[in-house]
């Protein structure tokens, strides 16, 4: 199974590359799939196969100045809200393309972080919400030294000049040995970023925040257990003061980049699982209200 490529116009007459898992003949419970800061939506194309075998369909969005976009500078945008109105707009293409009426809103890493705002910019056009090793509260960020000379050049002018992206180690994302190599070798991730970007992921992190006080979609959050780029218990945290309907999924032994593991067969399982769930009280008169944190036999963090 292999996508068709598409394209998806954005509010400035730019096009961004989109690609669409179709799930079968006829209408399918769509996911929207979001990338992260360095990676482009080849690195998740294992999940986006298995989630399309099972009935889902998929559509995955280049973020402008990521992977194979073209069209836009690397590693810049000029506003956060550039971010929000190239979602919301690839959200609506999702839905043409598919025949869905709203589409699950999947953001890995810093997608995640993107993926939460969304879904508080625009939650009509969103069913549920999955935050995969979300970079809403990072352990790693650029050092005090680097904001001050992002400072230095926004207010010089300079809001094109670039920094590296502080995950230049491979095993920061995952110990595959297969993976390890794949990500140093990569010509499409994003090693820099510019200033201006820098500026508008800081602005992108409160408006997470304040969607994650008035979100009410369903959320699935999936942790990895030795994760060396966010903090998972603050995360969990911040999932949990939620009012939504949430459910916490810890991946024992597994590492940031959960499509990276060896195995990850159990990660994708449970996407597959949830989609369906939801999909299932949505088409239901009696929706499901949230219920008491819990923990599986297991040992993985669960909750509704």
């Amino acid at each position: 199974m292999e996508p068709q490529p598409r394209t998806c116009a954005a509010a400035d007459g730019t096009d961004l590359p989109m690609w669409v898992w179709r799930a079968g003949p006829g209408n399918a419970p769509t996911v929207l799939y979001l990338h992260g800061i360095q990676s482009h939506s080849g690195w998740y194309e294992a999940s986006s196969r298995h989630l399309a075998e099972r009935g889902i369909a998929v559509v995955q969005v280049e973020r402008r100045g990521s992977g194979r976009d073209a069209a836009h500078p690397r590693g810049h945008v000029d506003k956060a809200a550039t971010w929000l109105d190239d979602v919301a707009r690839a959200a609506e293409a999702a839905c043409a393309a598919t025949g869905a009426a709203a589409v699950h809103l999947l953001g890995v890493s810093w997608g995640g972080k993107l993926a939460l705002a969304c879904v508080g910019h625009r939650p009509d056009l969103y069913r549920s919400l999955i935050l995969s090793a979300p970079g809403i509260v990072p352990k790693v960020d650029v050092t005090l030294t680097t904001k001050v000379r992002v400072g230095q050049c926004l207010m010089s002018g300079r809001a094109m000049e670039r920094f590296p992206i502080p995950l230049e180690d491979p095993h920061l994302f995952t110990e595959n040995p297969a993976r390890v190599r794949y990500i140093a070798e990569d010509p499409l991730s994003l090693r820099d970023l510019t200033a201006r970007f820098l500026r508008e992921s800081r602005r992108l992190d409160g408006l997470a925040r304040e969607a994650a006080r008035t979100v009410r979609l369903p959320t699935l959050l999936c942790l990895a257990e030795h994760d060396r780029i966010i903090d998972n218990e603050a995360t969990r945290r911040l999932v949990y003061s939620m009012t939504a309907r949430r459910r916490v999924r810890l991946y024992e032994g597994a590492h940031h980049t959960l499509e990276f593991e060896p195995h990850p067969t159990a990660y994708f399982d449970d996407l597959v699982a949830w989609i369906h769930e939801v999909e299932r009280e949505a088409a239901s008169p009696a929706r499901r209200q949230p219920a008491p944190f819990s923990r599986d036999p297991k040992g993985s963090a669960s909750g509704e």
